[in-house]
């Protein structure tokens, strides 16, 4: 097969959803790259059921197929269809090439594995990186505080002593009378 026939793998990798927590592939797009149609494809998957465990494929619900058909564009025909879409997990992929059994299968999985692999890198490095800002956001809050509490001290030696206050009212002295004795 030549290698201009299969699709990039980055062009694989945004046809990879997130769906129930897994990461799968809709049966239409696999049936595109495959080269066989989605009908033909879902058919050797009811032929091989017990090759397709839950964690190999799911059927879509109907909300789950209304949402993709909302985010995709190139999706839009399933809108149409009375059928539910299969979601095929990296494994289910694999397993799908050794039921299709052709040389177009084969080679087009090993580019959607890769694609999945890939996937996996980048999430893999997103979480670490993500954790990496979290702490990162943690020291800066501590040293925030710190330096508010700085800064207020700073302000509470830079304020003048406060000036007694006179007291109101009056005040009464006494006064010392002195009295000259004359002789």
């Amino acid at each position: 097969m030549q290698k201009d026939n299969i699709i990039p793998v980055e062009v694989i990798e945004n046809k990879i959803f997130f769906i129930r927590g897994k990461k799968v592939m809709i049966d239409a797009d696999l049936a595109k790259l495959y080269g066989v149609t989605t009908k033909k494809l879902n058919q050797q998957v009811k032929r091989n059921r017990e090759r397709f465990p839950g964690d190999f494929m799911i059927q879509l619900d109907l909300q789950e197929k209304l949402e993709v058909v909302t985010n995709c564009d190139h999706l839009k025909k399933l809108k149409y269809s009375p059928n539910l879409p299969f979601a095929f997990t990296e494994h289910g992929v694999i397993m799908l090439a050794a039921i299709l059994n052709s040389s177009r299968a084969v080679e087009a999985s090993v580019h959607v594995v890769r694609a999945f692999v890939r996937l996996r890198e980048i999430l893999s490095t997103h979480k670490e990186l993500a954790e990496k800002v979290k702490q990162l956001e943690l020291k800066i809050e501590k040293h925030d505080e710190q330096i508010i509490a700085i800064f207020e001290a700073i302000n509470q030696l830079l304020k003048p002593p406060p000036v007694p206050k006179r007291k109101m009212g009056f005040e009464v002295r006494e006064k010392r009378v002195s009295y000259k004795i004359n002789k």
